[in-house]
């Protein structure tokens, strides 16, 4: 027996990734919908102050991405196939933009824990672009995680708590649909 992240017994062990892909409300709620994902945390990474604020991030100065942390199980769901997601449900070509979220804050990038996890990133990236999904290349950063802050209670499960909100309907839920529509085998059941 292992211990999991939410601190229960289990048989496999959990391991973490990072992802920011623009808002991290969107980011938060496809991978909500992933089979052996067990937690999601939205936060800030990749800045040069501590302790960011909402506010602060969206002023662009830190240098923060909004970003979530996902834990899974590898048992049920691949690193890679996490990635496969990641980069399927939100634009890799589009500098510091993601539909109507502009500025450094909304930034792609994967923050990789590991060398593996890195190995991982730069393979499934190649698969991708040799796949050629999309007419421009990959601007998705790919670097080290540093310090991760957690964002304020209100960020957290926002799509769940909030889907009649305008933002929730227009942008986040047809990134959930895109997702479900295309990843029928990876969602919970």
């Amino acid at each position: 027996m292992t211990q999991q992240a939410d601190g229960t017994a289990g048989t496999h062990a959990h391991e973490v990734a990072t992802f920011a892909g623009g808002c991290f409300w969107c980011v938060e709620a496809v991978f909500e919908q992933v089979r052996g994902v067990s937690r999601i945390v939205s936060g800030y990474t990749g800045g040069h102050i501590s302790n960011p604020t909402y506010e602060q991030v969206c002023g662009g100065m830190t240098g923060h991405a909004e970003a979530v942390q996902v834990t899974f199980d590898p048992a049920a769901v691949s690193f890679p196939d996490l990635l496969r997601i990641f980069f399927s449900t939100h634009d890799p070509t589009t500098r510091n933009r993601q539909g109507p979220d502009e500025g450094p804050q909304y930034r792609s990038a994967v923050y990789y824990s590991s060398p593996d996890q890195q190995r991982d990133v730069e393979a499934v990236m190649a698969e991708l672009t040799t796949a050629e999904l999309w007419p421009r290349p990959f601007v998705t950063e790919v670097v080290p995680l540093g310090t991760f802050f957690v964002a304020e209670t209100y960020h957290q499960q926002y799509f769940r708590n909030n889907q009649s909100a305008p933002y929730c309907q227009f942008i986040i839920a047809p990134k959930v649909a895109k997702f479900r529509g295309h990843f029928l085998d990876k969602l919970k059941a």
